[in-house]
């Protein structure tokens, strides 16, 4: 069974940093894209960033473009999205999940979604 569990949100500042964490279980993680998305009230889930099994191809979103940075242990079975430059509009709950092919940006096409993790940047 897959599960995946997102930590390391929180309520911050506008301009402030957080890092999000997301753990692996019951999948073979080094074989899989990850991606991270988020949903903020009354929106529909968007896509924020993805990053291929290797960690070597990387593809965002471009609200977040130059602020945000995905990236991977394998041995950890782990996923981080570092956010920093962080403004009200990317108050969300954050999620992570799972996919068998690289640079998606639909979330139909994840599988193993998380519980997520909320975000609030204050101004």
């Amino acid at each position: 069974q897959v599960q995946l569990t997102e930590s390391g949100g929180g309520l911050v500042q506008a301009g402030d940093s957080l890092r999000l964490s997301c753990v692996a279980s019951g999948l073979a993680f080094s074989s899989v894209s990850m991606g991270w998305f988020r949903q903020a009230p009354g929106k529909e889930r968007e896509f924020v960033a993805t990053n291929s099994w290797s960690g070597n191809s990387n593809y965002y979103a471009d609200s977040v473009k130059g602020r945000f940075t995905i990236s991977r242990d394998n041995a950890k079975n782990t996923v981080i999205l570092q956010m920093n430059t962080l403004k009200p509009e990317d108050t969300a709950v954050y999620y992570c999940a799972a996919s068998y092919h690289a640079g998606l940006t639909q979330p139909y096409q994840y599988f193993g979604w998380g519980q997520g993790t909320q975000v609030t940047v204050s101004s």
